[in-house]
């Protein structure tokens, strides 16, 4: 016949004595509370591993910190697990890298990274722009969300003021690099969509304008003061090398970087 353990009482737990070695009192069901010569109080869980079957222990925390009735609830808890044939160990391990990966894992953490690799790929001077821009506009109101908890309404929420004063280029902007940080995220594995795909629809779209012109009769005004601009040799030969050639400003800084 199969011995049946009495359940603890409030009492017991309470006025349990430390003694010379390590002592336990058993509630049953695996339920065990260990006092160490110390005097501290420990409830364990101990069962049988799915499928390996081997023997191990859970701890729940310590007495009174978490109270006999807490601990059975704990027991339950991990006991509905063993049902479903999930070791409540390892359940327990994964839920806490999740949250210390959630905490870890803020919009400013990931933006900085993914800042790493887009640096990489644009002039200097422009990824100061990017990088001032989010620091502007994006990281007191975003920055400490975690990656996976930024969804379209929080992003339009901190986007909206800029586009309220009428700043739609740079609303533009930064709806882009918050996507591109989101797709980063992705990715990487961090999240498993873009939550802000769409998020370019809340807005207005800028309104086109053709770049400024100078007509003819200006032309001589205009390359006195290019010739004591306050500017690089390299961008007024630029500058005097387009007006020979007409070619488009992108056109010309290609070239330029094609012959450096």
């Amino acid at each position: 016949m199969a011995r049946v353990t009495k359940p603890l009482t409030n009492t017991e737990v309470d006025k349990a004595k430390a003694q010379a070695k390590v002592s336990s009192l058993f509630d049953g069901d695996g339920l065990e509370l260990k006092i160490n010569p110390t005097g501290t109080k420990k409830w364990l869980f101990k069962y049988y591993k799915p499928f390996t079957k081997k023997r191990t222990n859970l701890t729940f925390g310590e007495y009174p910190d978490i109270s006999l009735a807490d601990a059975r609830k704990l027991r339950a808890k991990a006991k509905e697990l063993l049902a479903k044939d999930i070791d409540p160990k390892e359940h327990k391990d994964n839920l806490s890298r999740q949250e210390k990966e959630r905490i870890e894992n803020t919009l400013f953490n990931v933006a900085a990274k993914w800042f790493e690799v887009k640096k990489t790929e644009v002039t200097p001077d422009y990824a100061i722009d990017v990088w001032r821009s989010l620091e502007l506009h994006v990281f007191d109101q975003l920055g400490k969300y975690p990656i996976s908890e930024v969804t379209a309404p929080i992003a339009i929420k901190t986007v909206k003021p800029i586009a309220e004063k009428g700043s739609l280029e740079t609303v533009k902007r930064i709806n882009q690099r918050l996507n591109e940080i989101m797709n980063y995220a992705v990715n990487t594995g961090l999240i498993h969509s873009n939550p802000l795909i769409g998020i370019k629809a809340a807005f207005e779209r800028p309104k086109k304008q053709n770049m400024p012109s100078i007509k003819p009769g200006e032309l001589p005004k205009f390359m006195q003061a290019l010739s004591i601009a306050g500017i690089k040799i390299v961008t007024r030969y630029l500058i005097e090398w387009q007006l020979h050639t007409m070619v488009r400003p992108s056109e010309a800084r290609r070239r330029y970087v094609v012959r450096n």
